[in-house]
């Protein structure tokens, strides 16, 4: 799954916010590893993961947390009522200072690339959308529960490239990926999303609280709180507001853009109507997982909404939900 992935992608600690977007937009990622000395920090969980030189094993940098998009719009909308001029100094701020504003950036996770694909499957299948694979492992337990991985380069492998590699190789998978997803449980009906009159700024932040990524837009009615997460189970779907949407907004538009609805906002952002079926990617309770699978690697989503026969939404498909049921099954299959 990593022999043909890129060189990893990543900043130094003391690259710009602006300049770590352009990063993200760049490369088409939602998240990048931070890279700083090594000997002056202390690594995300506690952790060290090192690069050193393959030749002499002198340790060159230490990555100290992951930056994802929703951290970045976390620190931006940190203060709603930011004049516009504070855009550019919230902009100029070292990526290392925002290290934490969500759950993720504060775990980096390795897998040696010897790692067996069910043991790969279970860390991903317990919500971890990433991880970094070592090259050329030097692996040494520490005291306590460190880790230290050092290594003279690394391969990032996300929960998308494992769905990838198991749709490739789909006639093997045909007794689970025929199967229908109610049938697997493969569909959470907790969905916590927001209405089509949730301001942009709002949005970010209660993503941020609640660790979502992605959140759903539903249609409002008259006594919801546009500025906080509601439950949007029966609700009729009109679209999905995801972190990643803002990742192609320019710099200078986005003080503006935060204020805007997310509706008006995906909509001047693409040019198209949500009216459309542009970018709702769902599925019916009925459709099978390999229906599922087949949506989510052709679109590159990391969710597929469960809708009902009339539109309303029932439930959501992860990927984590996707590479949890493929074990699971894997596992109770005879040799």
């Amino acid at each position: 799954m990593t022999e043909n992935k890129r060189r990893l992608v990543e900043v130094p600690y003391t690259a710009p916010l602006a300049d770590t977007i352009n990063a993200l937009t760049a490369n088409h990622v939602g998240a990048v590893p931070v890279a700083a000395p090594p000997g002056h920090w202390i690594g995300a969980g506690g952790s060290m993961i090192l690069e050193s030189d393959k030749q002499t094993g002198a340790v060159r940098k230490h990555y100290i947390g992951m930056i994802t998009m929703l951290d970045v719009l976390a620190h931006i909308a940190g203060n709603s009522t930011a004049a516009d001029g504070d855009l550019d100094r919230k902009m100029q701020v070292p990526v290392s200072s925002i290290i934490g504003h969500c759950l993720e950036s504060l775990s980096l996770w390795t897998l040696n690339c010897n790692t067996s694909l069910l043991d790969c499957m279970e860390v991903f299948s317990k919500g971890i959308h990433r991880a970094m694979v070592p090259m050329d492992s030097h692996i040494e337990n520490v005291a306590g529960v460190e880790l230290m991985e050092s290594a003279s380069s690394y391969r990032m492998l996300t929960q998308m490239d494992v769905v990838k590699f198991l749709k490739a190789h789909e006639p093997q998978l045909k007794g689970i990926l025929s199967r229908q997803v109610k049938q697997l449980g493969a569909a959470s009906d907790i969905v916590f999303g927001i209405t089509n009159k949730t301001k942009v700024i709002d949005a970010i932040k209660c993503m941020n609280t609640a660790a979502l990524n992605a959140a759903p837009i539903v249609e409002s009615i008259q006594q919801d709180d546009h500025a906080q997460l509601i439950n949007g189970k029966g609700r009729k779907l009109v679209g999905t507001f995801s972190a990643t949407d803002l990742r192609g907004c320019p710099i200078p538009q986005l003080q503006s853009c935060l204020h805007l609805s997310v509706v008006d906002f995906i909509e001047k952002m693409s040019g198209t109507p949500l009216t459309s079926t542009r970018g709702l990617i769902t599925c019916r309770p009925e459709s099978t997982l390999g229906e599922v699978v087949d949506k989510v690697v052709n679109n590159h989503v990391h969710r597929v909404w469960v809708v009902d026969g009339s539109g309303l939404l029932a439930g959501v498909i992860s990927l984590t939900d996707v590479i949890r049921v493929i074990r699971g099954w894997m596992l109770s299959e005879p040799a």
